[in-house]
């Protein structure tokens, strides 16, 4: 039975809209583990677009559950993490351009590069999750990194057009947790994932977390923070 992570960067991106002080992270994560969230995730992006450095460190000291900090891999974001110290990173791509994550990293062609940041955090104590498409090539190659986890990147399976495509999608998130599992790494997964396609995901075996952010905080605009967590909190499990 996997845990929930909540992503909080879109409470952010409403308060960063007026550059204001409302609506803020820092409650919204309280509200969402009281409702059940076994963790909360934010996304440190470069540009600041949402999520600032304030959030990242007093979201260190307020949550009682584990903060899961997304980040890219840069000497700067590297810096931040050795000092704010979160349960754990999941290093992400990222470019300006883009609205969302658009995929998962190019492990195969950045290993060595990606070691080096895998090994420098994890040697301060901090486990490291690489986000990677379900690709037999990429899941292979963060393995070598001595990375501890990978996040299985589920874009392509929540953005499926059809049935067919669905479960051509989820049989591929399947065999790449499957392979993860036997290459010695530890599973989470998220992207896209809502509450009508998140339960297929959370039964791949050895799926350990889900993070999910946009369709729960949509929800919550309608009925309320608390419930929409406590809904996907009972729905995956």
């Amino acid at each position: 039975m996997p845990t929930l992570g909540v992503n909080i960067d879109h409470i952010a991106t409403i308060r960063q809209a007026r550059r204001g002080s409302d609506p803020d992270p820092i409650a919204a994560a309280v509200i969402a583990e009281l409702a059940g969230a076994d963790g909360i995730t934010i996304h440190l992006r470069e540009d600041r677009r949402h999520i600032q450095e304030r959030d990242v460190r007093l979201l260190r000291q307020t949550i009682k559950t584990r903060l899961n900090l997304e980040m890219a891999a840069t000497p700067e974001m590297v810096a931040i993490a050795l000092d704010v110290k979160p349960d754990y990173i999941t290093l992400v791509p990222e470019r300006r351009e883009e609205i969302t994550t658009e995929g998962g990293l190019n492990v195969k062609a950045q290993g060595d590069r990606l070691s080096k940041f895998v090994n420098q955090l994890q040697g301060a104590g901090i486990p490291v999750s690489l986000f990677v498409d379900p690709e037999t090539e990429q899941i292979q190659a963060s393995a070598k990194t001595g990375a501890k986890f990978i996040e299985l990147h589920t874009g392509k399976y929540a953005c499926s057009p059809n049935e067919d495509e669905l479960q051509l999608q989820l049989d591929k998130l399947v065999k790449g947790g499957a392979l993860a599992l036997k290459s010695g790494l530890r599973l989470n997964s998220g992207h896209g994932l809502t509450y009508w396609n998140a339960r297929p995901v959370g039964r791949i075996k050895g799926m350990e977390e889900l993070n999910i952010g946009h369709s729960i905080i949509s929800r919550a605009v309608l009925v309320g923070l608390e419930r929409a967590v406590r809904e996907m909190k009972a729905l995956i499990n």
